[in-house]
């Protein structure tokens, strides 16, 4: 990217569209998949899940992992995001079939936030 960014890009802002379809990393920089989408709240404007596509091919037959949003961090040598899980964790993790989306209940957000040990934010 250098030292000139794109209108839709500063150095701490990024438009969704440019979120999508980002590479997921593990700390071994194994490739876990991509962000898909993700989910905004819609009073704070806050981020809280980025969803995962990950297995399948060409994104056929992929799942669809929620992974709560202050889990990733942007390494800008990646050029994507890192999280600090295995693939194994994210095989077992919550997750969905495009066309079986879960509804985003505060029951939903605790069982997601609760496999990674994470305290389900109170809003």
């Amino acid at each position: 990217m250098g030292d000139t960014l794109e209108r839709n890009e500063t150095r701490s802002l990024i438009a969704s569209d440019k979120v999508e379809g980002t590479t997921v990393y593990n700390q071994q920089g194994e490739r876990l998949g991509s962000v898909r989408s993700f989910m905004v709240d819609k009073r704070s404007g806050k981020a809280d899940y980025a969803v995962l596509e990950f297995g399948g091919l060409f994104g056929l037959g992929s799942d669809h992992y929620p992974l709560p949003w202050d889990m990733l961090s942007y390494d800008t040598e990646k050029g994507g995001y890192v999280v600090n899980i295995s693939k194994e964790q994210i095989e077992n993790a919550p997750h969905f079939r495009e066309a079986d989306a879960p509804e985003y209940t505060d029951d939903y957000g605790r069982t997601v936030y609760g496999y990674y040990g994470i305290s389900y934010p109170a809003f």
